[in-house]
């Protein structure tokens, strides 16, 4: 693209940005329903919009957009390996190249900082980029679920909440206590213990990106001035970044920290000192 072009995609672009801008401040409507304070009370702890469990239990919608990607995951991966895999052939078609790729990185991720151990730790931050990345993207689909108050809300991204965010956390914990057990046995499991504030930080890491994210659309949406086209370009934004940034994020703190704590502590050698008679 020549230097004439990109300006002109530029210059479009920036036209289309402030059009839309100019068309959502100008564009007027009802007032809220809830105010601010509860709206953003509410899209942090969810205590007012619950949805039914198949009329077993009350949850939260991030319950919900977790089990939903969950099992989107889990039935792409068995119709990857089912129709797929083995169609794969030595020059690889564009789909095979992408999987490769996918897999590639996290691997090499995983060896590059832990070369220690790594038994199952690439496959392990494979699967939770994938989660962190596909949940995190899942709001944009813009599914809609019906509270137990009977309103309709979008459902959210499933670490959008403090609970899935401490559970992804805890068990990347488990994974570098694992990496501890088995570089260096129990002294591995003090050094790992030692790091008691790493599942508090990245948990909180995780939550606080993706929540900040969410609060910013909420806060947007609210002011019915700017609700027109504005959410369109900030939703996605935010989504996006947040989605390629903490998936990076949590993998590499993983892999990190497990390659410090599976890597073989060296033995001390033991000085013999003869003592000199007088």
């Amino acid at each position: 693209m020549s230097k004439r072009k990109k300006a002109i995609f530029v210059l479009v672009w920036l036209l289309c940005a402030a059009a839309l801008l100019v068309s959502s401040l100008v564009i007027g409507g009802a007032s809220p329903e809830e105010s601010i304070k509860e709206t953003m009370r509410d899209a942090v702890l969810h205590d007012t919009n619950k949805i039914s469990l198949f009329g077993i239990m009350d949850v939260n919608p991030a319950v919900i957009s977790a089990y939903t990607v969950t099992f989107i995951l889990l039935i792409f991966a068995v119709f990857v390996r089912i129709f797929a895999v083995p169609k794969f052939k030595t020059i690889p078609g564009k789909f095979q190249i992408l999987l490769e790729e996918a897999v590639g990185f996290f691997d090499n991720l995983a060896k590059g900082n832990s070369p220690h151990k790594n038994y199952f730790l690439g496959a392990y931050v494979f699967v939770a980029g994938a989660y962190i990345c596909i949940g995190t993207l899942f709001e944009l689909l813009g599914l809609q679920g019906i509270t137990t108050s009977g309103r309709s809300i979008t459902l959210p991204a499933p670490l959008s909440d403090i609970n899935g965010a401490i559970a992804m956390g805890v068990t990347s914990y488990l994974i570098i206590l694992s990496g501890g057990i088995l570089g260096n046995g129990f002294k591995g499991v003090l050094s790992t213990l030692k790091e008691f504030s790493l599942p508090i930080s990245m948990s909180f890491r995780l939550f606080g990106a993706l929540l900040s994210g969410l609060l910013v659309t909420e806060l947007v949406y609210y002011y019915v001035g700017l609700s027109f086209a504005l959410p369109v370009v900030v939703g996605v934004m935010f989504t996006a970044l947040h989605a390629l940034i903490q998936t990076y994020v949590l993998t590499m703190l993983t892999a990190v920290f497990y390659g410090e704590v599976s890597e073989k502590t060296p033995k001390k050698e033991k000085i013999k000192t003869k003592k000199r008679r007088k």
